[in-house]
């Protein structure tokens, strides 16, 4: 896809049809994920891959109850590696370029769901303990973003954006 119709075309898919994103298409994804810029290059982040329903049940639960979570063919959790980061770049890399690094490659898996005719929804309403409780990862890691991923069952309107002359200045 053009990539200023790809930017055009994303957006927020809460809900979702009962079937499958087949593998090979989840793995371009995940790909996609890999191939974000990152601090050093160090890719200071885990990618955690849910399919099964009970565990899509409980990391909906740990995030507020949200149902896109439940209804998605798959989530992926990306989870900062603040100790990945801070080898090279110490406090600022555990504090920050971790986390940067984190929402690039969600970023990049979002705009790939997009290419590939998928929708998802960017999750960050979650209780951190609790979803590290449902992956079994210890505090070492630190959720980021959920990114529930599927077929689309919904046709959102557009939402208008601020005004150029808003957000951009010119010095």
């Amino acid at each position: 896809m053009e990539f200023n119709k790809l930017i055009n075309k994303r957006q927020s898919i809460r809900t979702f049809k009962d079937k499958e994103v087949p593998e090979k298409d989840i793995k371009k994804i995940l790909e996609a994920a890999i191939r974000a810029p990152s601090a050093g290059n160090l890719q200071a982040y885990e990618m955690y891959v849910i399919k099964d329903e009970e565990t899509k049940n409980r990391l909906s639960g740990a995030s507020l109850g949200q149902d896109s979570i439940k209804e998605a063919s798959v989530c992926i959790v990306f989870c900062a590696h603040p100790k990945r980061s801070s080898v090279k770049y110490e406090e600022r890399g555990r504090d920050l370029y971790c986390l940067y690094d984190t929402a690039i490659a969600c970023a990049y898996a979002q705009l790939e769901v997009t290419n590939l005719g998928y929708g998802s929804v960017w999750v960050s309403a979650f209780e951190d303990d609790k979803v590290r409780k449902v992956l079994d990862i210890n505090e070492s890691l630190i959720p980021v973003s959920i990114l529930p991923i599927g077929i689309s069952n919904e046709t959102p309107e557009y939402k208008s954006r601020r005004e150029y002359n808003e957000i951009v200045h010119n010095l």
